[in-house]
């Protein structure tokens, strides 16, 4: 199993343990903005987004509305995408918009 996640089309952003991203999607559910893999930072507390679903393509988080934070427990951690990775100078927050 690996940590995956994807945005569908109605913008929720879906973490979990899988082996194909297609196995994040709901019956009936499409993912049109993409998804990739995450990781736990625990010396920052965060999520950290990285890579690209090669089912989906790259993730695109203009398109977040609802985060779902029950693969990781429920509880929301600081999010966010590693776009250089594994070079983690660059670090962008991840936001689900209104």
């Amino acid at each position: 199993m690996y940590q995956k996640f994807i945005i569908t089309g109605d913008g929720h952003l879906r973490f979990g343990r899988v082996y194909l991203h297609r196995d994040l999607l709901q019956h009936g559910e499409k993912c049109v903005y993409g998804g990739g893999l995450w990781m736990i930072d625990e010396g920052r507390g965060a999520i950290i987004l990285y890579g690209r679903s090669f089912d989906f393509g790259p993730p695109d988080f203009d398109y977040v509305r609802v985060i779902e934070w029950g693969a990781l427990g429920g509880k929301p951690r600081p999010l966010f995408h590693q776009p250089h990775w594994p070079n983690d100078e660059t670090l962008i927050p991840v936001y689900a918009k209104p």
